[in-house]
């Protein structure tokens, strides 16, 4: 019976090194698998450019050009799907929660999140699995920044969120209704 493998090389994918020592290859991260730098900083290219025209979602950016929003989130992502950690190197832990928390985040927005960062998916092309892995962890992470149910309001809480509320009066209840 004859291996198919390579000389040196094993069923389980490892290496039989010159000194005889077994050697078993590192895998590949998510972010070396899809292309690396070059597929996220399109990704990235393509969503802030539908960001760009969006009347609900280009005033929640604080800088008038998207660049610096653009290298957080490549930076994020990178490190995110195992590429570089630059990105805990020069913001600390990522806290999203903590960095939405001052933006009015509601379905309307997260839906319009999604929809630029679909387009940017669909961009990449790619293979089924790899798409479905990233696109499930993107809708994942725009469900788990909505932090209103407000239907209105958009920038920065402190100011641009209106004060609605509700009047709220307790009327007691009649008579007939306690039990006895």
């Amino acid at each position: 019976m004859t291996d198919s493998h390579t000389p040196g090389s094993r069923a389980d994918g490892s290496q039989q090194a010159a000194g005889g020592e077994t050697v078993t290859p590192t895998p590949l991260s998510f972010y070396d698998e899809i292309g690396g730098h070059d597929t996220f900083v399109r990704l990235v290219d393509v969503f802030y450019r539908g960001v760009a025209g969006d009347e609900v979602l280009k005033p929640m950016y604080p800088e008038e050009d998207l660049g610096p929003a653009k290298v957080r989130l490549t930076m994020f992502l990178e490190q995110y799907w195992g590429g570089p950690t630059t990105y805990s190197e020069q913001r600390g832990h990522p806290r999203l929660r903590m960095r939405h928390a001052p933006f009015h985040v509601d379905p309307d927005a997260r839906d319009r999140w999604l929809a630029h960062m679909r387009a940017a998916v669909d961009e990449l092309d790619l293979p089924p699995l790899h798409e479905a892995t990233l696109w499930d962890y993107l809708q994942r992470a725009a469900h788990a920044m909505v932090n209103t149910f407000e239907p209105s309001g958009i920038g920065p809480s402190a100011g641009a969120r209106p004060a609605v509320s509700l009047p709220v009066t307790a009327v007691p209840p009649a008579e007939s209704d306690h039990p006895r």
